[in-house]
């Protein structure tokens, strides 16, 4: 089968944005070329398991060069300029996951905090579990860990045994007609307006930075709704991850108004890992555009619990 050409990345800033972020290509295991990108800001190393199908735009307080904490992250398989893999089937969140391992060994990481937001959470405790010895702190915003789409709905009061097949078929329909969608909204003008709308629907809150959460908006939009819904759906496949040998610092952040990933799930989770923080925030899912300033220093506190800078390949100090 050919595989799916990447589109150029429509939105990559330009040298005099004062934007903290650069684009480069990484491979991963089954030679899916992926477009990673870092913000090459001088501190600890973090590695950012993204939302699905979300971007760097999405976290303003990362892309600032004062930030003082080293990014490294990836687009997802398809989207933001990756390729598609060869064989459509190998997307989830066990791709997902060497996706991950793909990104530290190409910046010469060795062990590092983990970071995730939402389907990202499901990425980072799976390399937590897989993978003990190349993570030193883990850090949940707005995401549980593993069976995201039964963690759906909860603000609405969805009953939990109806939350997954409900979530699931919607997806599956959304599959179905996305071909027709995506026309449409790939070309849907994110202007001021649009996301005065958007961000005052319930969905989502106010933003703070609004140009760059326009630009957020607008990138998310330019993958095809088909392929987006297939990631989705082969991510709702992945189980609830064992806590039981989390034994690294860990902290959750969650959005009170969050209809994607329940803000009771998540303290749970953090119940079930010692020494795990918990923070509720007035917030909707999208935490990084709207309280990024929070969510900066609620890892800045998890940086300062790490006991041990993060580490190269070579056992040196990053």
């Amino acid at each position: 089968m050919a595989r799916h050409r990447p589109r150029p990345l429509a939105l990559a800033p330009s040298a005099d944005e004062g934007l903290a972020l650069r684009y480069y290509p990484v491979k991963s295991a089954d030679g899916t070329v992926l477009q990673a990108w870092t913000n090459d800001v001088e501190g600890p190393t973090v590695l950012l398991c993204n939302g699905l199908g979300t971007n760097p735009y999405a976290w303003p307080s990362l892309l600032d060069p004062g930030c003082g904490v080293r990014v490294v992250s990836w687009n997802h398989r398809g989207t933001g300029g990756s390729e598609r893999p060869a064989d459509r089937e190998r997307v989830g969140i066990d791709a997902f996951a060497e996706d991950a391992i793909a990104v530290m060994d190409d910046a010469g990481i060795g062990a590092c905090v983990l970071m995730g937001w939402s389907m990202g959470v499901n990425t980072m405790f799976e390399v937590a579990v897989r993978h003990p010895d190349r993570v030193t702190g883990l850090y949940a915003v707005g995401g549980v860990p593993g069976d995201t789409f039964a963690s759906m709905g909860a603000p609405l009061r969805i009953p939990r045994p109806l939350r997954k097949p409900l979530t699931v078929n919607l997806t599956r329909a959304a599959m179905t007609v996305g071909r027709a969608v995506s026309p449409w909204s790939s070309q849907l003008a994110i202007g001021p307006r649009a996301l005065h709308l958007l961000t005052h629907s319930g969905f989502m809150a106010p933003v703070a930075d609004e140009a760059l959460s326009r630009r957020a908006v607008r990138e998310f939009l330019t993958t095809p709704v088909e392929w987006y819904m297939h990631l989705a759906y082969h991510s709702s496949r992945h189980a609830r991850v064992s806590l039981r040998r989390i034994s690294v610092p860990t902290s959750f952040l969650a959005g009170r108004t969050d209809v994607l990933a329940s803000a009771h799930d998540m303290r749970t989770a953090a119940e079930r890992i010692p020494g795990a923080t918990f923070r509720l925030l007035r917030a909707t899912h999208f935490l990084p555009m709207e309280r990024p300033s929070e969510v900066h220093a609620e890892l800045l506190a998890l940086l300062a619990r790490v006991p041990d800078s993060p580490r190269t390949q070579d056992g040196t100090v990053s």
